[in-house]
């Protein structure tokens, strides 16, 4: 047996490919590299370059290597490109995943786990939001990722394919190891972008709404360790593989913290006290997103490792330090 690994070269899915080559599995990671990083695929793991939409090579792939699980990281993630460029989100996460789900209902495989987004509830409120909320994705970014999640639902339903969703909340860190982490430049992820900030690499950081209703007006999400997260995915291909039923589950911590507090944190972690500034709300962008996320622990028997902020950051700088060394 063999695991699947689209989009295996970018953040997570390279964190997902340690994951799966430390627990002795045979790992094809399948990536385009438009934003992914040959040199962050784990060498245990075979790395083909191609397009997890691309159903013939998909195919060829399962049958050389007996693939009987597939987990689909490769997708287009920043809500605000998503409501510029709507086209572009329907392209490469619907239409991606609708192609590929053939290819792995053709080819005969069993399981398959796919990335969603807490994007899917849209402007949820104040409250922890639980897997059974009404879906109201406010961007093309969270619909293009509903509408795989409605397909994987209908195949399921019509073929013999059991399946896993989890829907993410704010993922961040690093590798404790140091093997890989948030290596693009150009993200947009607060953590990243205000480790670079503190080690100069940014002149600043930009707080994109400050009259949100919440307590200090900033935007409030629930961070989560990428080390917890794909251990989730882990433990979600272990109960598939043993006859459990598909499954969609949050993962997420269960509490937030704001804008605000995420950048104290970093200047707290790294010691400088770089500049912020304040900027309009950008479009799609909720007052508040944290998980209830109480089936993941209850059905998988997850139990996050890394849950406090302090930690999330330290491994983020960290990388940032790495990455400049590695740059130079």
């Amino acid at each position: 047996m063999a695991v699947l690994v689209t989009g295996g070269a970018g953040y997570i899915g390279s964190h997902m490919v340690l994951r799966l080559c430390d627990a002795g599995e045979q790992v094809v990671v399948l990536d385009n590299l438009t934003t992914g990083f040959d040199w962050a695929v784990d060498p245990r793991a075979a790395l083909v370059e191609g397009h997890a939409g691309n159903t013939e090579l998909v195919s060829r792939l399962v049958a050389e290597h007996g693939i009987d699980a597939i987990i689909h990281f490769a997708g287009s993630i920043v809500v605000p490109e998503s409501v510029a460029d709507p086209l572009k989100y329907y392209a490469n996460n619907t239409a991606t995943s609708r192609n590929l789900i053939e290819a792995a209902v053709t080819a005969g495989v069993k399981h398959f786990i796919f990335s969603s987004t807490a994007a899917v509830y849209g402007n949820a409120g104040l409250l922890p939001v639980a897997e059974d909320n009404p879906l109201a994705p406010e961007s093309p970014y969270g619909r293009s990722k509903l509408m795989t999640e409605m397909m994987l639902a209908d195949v399921a339903a019509a073929y013999p394919l059991r399946y896993g969703v989890l829907r993410y909340f704010n993922v961040a860190g690093a590798d404790p190891l140091k093997r890989s982490g948030q290596s693009s430049p150009t993200a947009t992820h607060l953590i990243k972008v205000a480790s670079q900030a503190a080690l100069g690499q940014r002149p600043g950081v930009g707080i994109f709404g400050t009259d949100f209703p919440t307590p200090d007006g900033t935007g409030v999400r629930d961070y989560i360790h990428v080390t917890d997260l794909v251990e989730a995915h882990a433990l979600l291909l272990d109960y598939l593989r043993a006859g459990g039923r598909s499954q969609t589950m949050n993962c997420g911590y269960g509490h937030g913290y704001s804008v605000r507090e995420v950048i104290g944190m970093v200047r707290t972690v790294s010691g400088v006290d770089f500049p912020v500034t304040e900027e309009p709300r950008r479009a799609g962008d909720p007052a508040s997103i944290v998980a209830r996320a109480d089936r993941v622990r209850e059905v998988l028997g997850w139990v996050p490792a890394h849950e406090d902020l302090s930690e999330i950051v330290g491994a983020a700088l960290a990388w940032e330090r790495y990455l400049a060394t590695r740059n130079r």
